[in-house]
């Protein structure tokens, strides 16, 4: 097949698992990137990468569940094709509750419930007493007296798979252009087969109705906790989530407010996050705290994610939301069908003005 002139707008994730599968298929990569290659400015950079279809299927809609378990058997095969190992595991999602919150702890098992009716090939949700939460995560046993198990969901480390993906990019053939703001409008037929636009919050001007969701995450150095598997504690107004990388290393996050105001987290939202992670494990009351950060996660107006041909030869892959991670594989591999006119993926999972 002769290879196709692509141009990637924007080096976040999809920017940079797009260009890195075009490069490896042998077609001919320019990116364009309005920041540095550091990823500072992409939300990917701040996120926890967890990969819970079934979890966040109390959440969302049946068609982000459904490219979550996609994803989740295509990340090894992305992995390995990378110059640099990155951390992947799958050991499930532990979901625990304190007593007053039983009643939330049903509504989010009823959930589950319903999505497994319809998805009958995930894992069945584990019910946890306290010894069988003893032997699974032995320190959460001295807070909490019992809890679920969704075997087989999984976790990434997000800035190794995005320092991975630059240095392959960075020895590959692909030319890379940062510090360079623009947009799909900026070329003509003659200049590319095909613009792939995945700038995020950055197309607002070219998709209306595209908005940012704020989201406030910590990372601690704890390596007095021994959680070796994503956690949430469910909670009917502060729910949180526990990531553990390599290293003693924790990703924290709760907060979702509908505004892309990036200006620094208030002293509120800390202390409740703060107080919340402590209430799941005392030993991170002399955690350290590496970084505190915001970010604004590009969503679109239903909260799913959508690929849009406004014209031919241009794809723009917008509102992952929350769920970056989550369906990255699957949009990937639905945008490079699209390109080869083979628009199934793309309808299968309701990914609303694709055109082939």
């Amino acid at each position: 097949m002769k290879p196709l002139r692509c141009v990637v707008l924007g080096a976040g994730l999809m920017g940079r698992l797009l260009a890195h599968a075009l490069t490896v298929q042998g077609h001919q990569v320019r990116v364009f990137e309005a920041q540095g290659p550091d990823a500072q400015g992409a939300a990917a950079r701040v996120a926890a990468s967890m990969l819970a279809p079934l979890a966040e299927s109390a959440i969302t809609e049946l068609p982000v569940v459904r490219m979550g378990q996609y994803s989740l058997g295509r990340w090894p095969e992305l992995l390995a094709q990378l110059p640099a190992p990155v951390f992947f595991q799958r050991e499930g999602t532990v979901i625990v509750w304190h007593r007053q919150d039983a009643s939330e702890a049903k509504r989010f098992a009823d959930k589950l419930q319903a999505t497994r009716l319809q998805m009958p090939e995930l894992a069945a949700p584990q019910a946890l007493q306290q010894p069988d939460l003893a032997a699974l995560e032995p320190s959460l046993a001295h807070k909490f007296n019992q809890g679920l198990w969704l075997p087989q969901e999984g976790q990434l480390d997000n800035r190794q798979l995005l320092d991975a993906l630059l240095h392959a990019l960075t020895h590959s053939s692909a030319e890379l252009h940062w510090h360079s703001s623009v947009s799909p409008e900026d070329f003509q037929p003659e200049d590319a087969d095909w613009v792939l636009d995945c700038r995020g919050l950055g197309a607002k001007p070219q998709w209306a109705g595209l908005r940012g969701v704020r989201g406030e995450v910590l990372r601690l150095h704890a390596p007095e906790v021994r959680i070796s598997r994503p956690v949430r504690l469910i909670h009917p107004r502060y729910p949180l989530y526990i990531a553990p990388k390599e290293k003693g290393v924790f990703v924290v996050g709760a907060t979702e407010i509908e505004t892309d105001d990036l200006s620094p987290a208030s002293v509120r939202s800390t202390l409740e996050l703060l107080s919340a992670v402590y209430s799941v494990d005392s030993g991170f009351a002399e955690a350290r705290i590496l970084e505190m950060n915001t970010q604004a996660r590009p969503t679109l107006p239903d909260n799913l994610p959508a690929i849009h041909a406004p014209r031919p030869g241009v794809l723009q892959i917008n509102g992952l939301y929350r769920h970056g991670f989550l369906i990255a594989p699957a949009m990937l591999d639905a945008t490079l069908a699209l390109m080869q006119g083979d628009s199934t993926l793309a309808q299968h999972w309701g990914l609303g003005g694709v055109a082939a």
